[in-house]
Formats: C-alpha cells, structure tokens, sequence
C-alpha cells in the first residue's frame, strides 16, 4: 500500500522484534509501523529497545489490539503514535506523515483510553500486569535471572529490567521476592 502511495518509500520489513531491531539499525527509517504481537519478541519490547538504542525513528504502532495493557506499555515504551488496522487508508498515511514530523498520533478509542486512565488513576499497587510482565515475573518465580530472562525471551537485560521495575510499581513492592509472594497471593502466579 505505501510503496505505491506518493511520498512514501518502504525501506524494509520484518516479521519479528528481533528482525525489527535488525533493520531498523541498519536502515535508519524516519517512521517504523510496528505491530505489537509478534514471534520472536513482542513490538512494545522492540519499541522499548529502539527507544533505549536511541533510535532516530519515529513509532508508530499499527496493530489489532487496544486494549489498555497493549496500548499504554506501547506508548510507555516510546510510540510516537497508536493506530489500529482497522484505519481507513488515508487516515494511515496522514499518521504516518504527522509522526514523521514528531507529531503524536492516536486512534480515537486509544486517545479516550488515555484520557480516562489520566483522570482516574488506579491507586499504586493495584493496576493489572501487561502480558510481559506476567512472563517475567512467572519466570523471576522459577529462580531465573534477568540474564536467563533476556535470552529466554529475546529480549535485552535493560528491558528485563525495566519490565521488573514496572511491575514492582504495578505490585506495590520493592524486589523479587515481594513481587513473587503478591502474585501469588493475587493468584497472578499459579
């Protein structure tokens, strides 16, 4: 669709976060769509490595889901914009003009998700777990370390790290083994 679209030049694709990473250090785009649910490490971690990477391009996610523990580890990870598939094609490609200018882009169900979580904040402690923090903390519970956890789940040390510091906030709790009892006891765990 972009390649025969005016003013768009399509660089690559990748069918994964790792490949993600891959071309996007060696093809320098202005814009990556990135969708969030892929084999080989999932689009939000790949955004969080971009971001960490200090990656020069602008991203936008370009996905199915929009729920709030899709949307917000997205936007939390470094998107410049949310859209959903389902978005008229015109619609796309203004998005994708308006991140590559740096602009914040969002679907409207996204943006009023946004805007609720804004105003009524859950009280620390309490809010759910995305579906990565989950695997991170199943495996902090079976004795891995962060280091067994980046290779297991093709990601980096830094993003394992940072996915712990998220749901120690999430939790309420401090270190490894208070997140492991809380989600027991919150039956997150077993």
């Amino acid at each position: 669709m972009f390649e025969s679209a005016p003013g768009f030049r399509v660089l690559g694709e990748a069918s994964n976060g790792v490949e993600a990473l891959e071309q996007a250090a060696a093809l320098d785009p202005d814009v990556i769509l990135m969708d969030l649910r892929m084999p080989g490490g999932g689009g939000a971690d790949a955004i969080a490595e971009l971001t960490r990477r200090g990656a020069r391009a602008q991203i936008l996610v370009l996905t199915t889901y929009d729920t709030d523990s899709d949307t917000l580890p997205a936007i939390e990870a470094g998107a410049t914009g949310y859209l959903l598939k389902d978005a008229p094609r015109d619609e796309l490609f203004t998005a994708v003009r308006a991140a590559a200018e740096g602009r914040t882009v969002l679907s409207p169900a996204v943006a009023s998700r946004l805007v609720s979580a804004v105003r009524a904040p859950r009280p620390p402690g309490n809010e759910p777990l995305s579906a990565r923090e989950r695997e991170v903390l199943a495996l902090v519970a079976k004795g891995t370390s962060n280091r067994e956890i980046a290779r297991e789940l093709f990601i980096s040390e830094a993003t394992v790290k940072t996915h712990l510091t998220h749901l120690y906030a999430k939790l309420g709790v401090n270190d490894r083994a208070a997140a492991v009892a809380t989600g027991y006891e919150r039956g997150i765990l077993g």
